[in-house]
């Protein structure tokens, strides 16, 4: 059953929540301060542990919001969904629509839907993170006459400050911006150019391999994909890192056929397994400075 879980500084965001998800939270600690939930589509694997996931909330006095984001045209399942087997959630929920190309604007990031290929109404999503600061050269600054405190802040806040009635400028001590992070979770889908051009240079793409390369035609007849598509979809985006999920349970406690076939394609891809935790570093981490 799917469900991936992100957190980004004390946030905590789910993206699907298939049945057993509240059951996985519990047995891997991750707590339940989850405030947005992004729905794929609308298949039992990828919905069904809502309700018992609310109803655990619920249980344990939750009184904050909770935003849940699916397809247009999806909001009457998603609320079946809600209410299934209780008459109240005893907090505030609410649904919303996106189209391909919507986001959901977020503190320093944003959430963009994209269409994908897995019957009528199916997104994939790209967490984007916004550029951040440049590099603060503190012995520039000094250079030019800056005193360390409160005017070292402003200029790498991108103000100009007074210094001996001269202006000094922040283009003058501060680098270019830097990139964030970004994470795709492709959900169900066949290998598609949308998917390529959301993960271009993804530090993480989360890509389904529901099939080896011998079920090819079954994978194209289900609207899946084949762990060695998944690669491609990697290596035409320059992805960073590549995640198979969404597993045929025929290969059982072995994926390993799974993995040689992509890592053919994209060395270093790896299977996805339950609890598997993965840290992001931001992509100029090793960069001096």
């Amino acid at each position: 059953m799917s469900a991936v879980l992100v957190q980004r500084l004390g946030e905590t965001l789910l993206f699907d929540c298939g049945e057993g998800t509240q059951r996985q939270m519990m047995r891997y600690g991750t707590g339940f301060a989850v405030h947005d939930i992004f729905f794929t589509h609308m298949h039992a694997d990828h919905l069904l542990g809502l309700p018992g996931l609310l109803r655990t909330m619920g249980l344990q006095g939750r009184e904050e919001p909770m935003r849940l984001y699916c397809a247009r045209g999806e909001k009457r399942i998603v609320d079946e969904a809600v209410h299934l087997g209780v008459e109240r959630v005893p907090f505030p929920v609410s649904i919303h629509e996106l189209r391909p190309g919507g986001a959901v604007q977020r503190d320093g990031y944003e959430i963009v839907a994209f269409r994908t290929r897995h019957g009528r109404h199916s997104l994939g999503y790209a967490l984007v993170e916004h550029d951040r600061l440049g590099r603060f050269d503190p012995e520039r600054a000094r250079e030019l006459g800056v005193p360390e405190g409160p005017l070292f802040g402003r200029l790498h806040r991108g103000e100009a400050v007074e210094v001996d009635g001269r202006t000094v400028g922040p283009d003058e001590v501060v680098g270019p911006a830097r990139p964030g992070r970004r994470i795709v979770y492709s959900g169900d889908t066949r290998p598609i150019d949308a998917t390529v051009e959301h993960a271009a240079h993804a530090d993480l793409l989360i890509h389904e391999a529901t099939f080896a390369e011998e079920e090819a035609d079954r994978a194209r007849e289900t609207e899946h994909s084949t762990a060695r598509e998944a690669a491609v979809v990697a290596r035409d985006a320059g992805a960073r890192r590549l995640v198979l999920t969404h597993i045929s349970p025929r290969y059982g406690m072995d994926p390993s056929v799974l993995e040689q076939e992509a890592r053919a394609v994209f060395p270093g891809a790896v299977v996805a397994r339950d609890g598997m935790e993965i840290e992001i570093p931001y992509p100029d981490a090793d960069a001096p400075g």
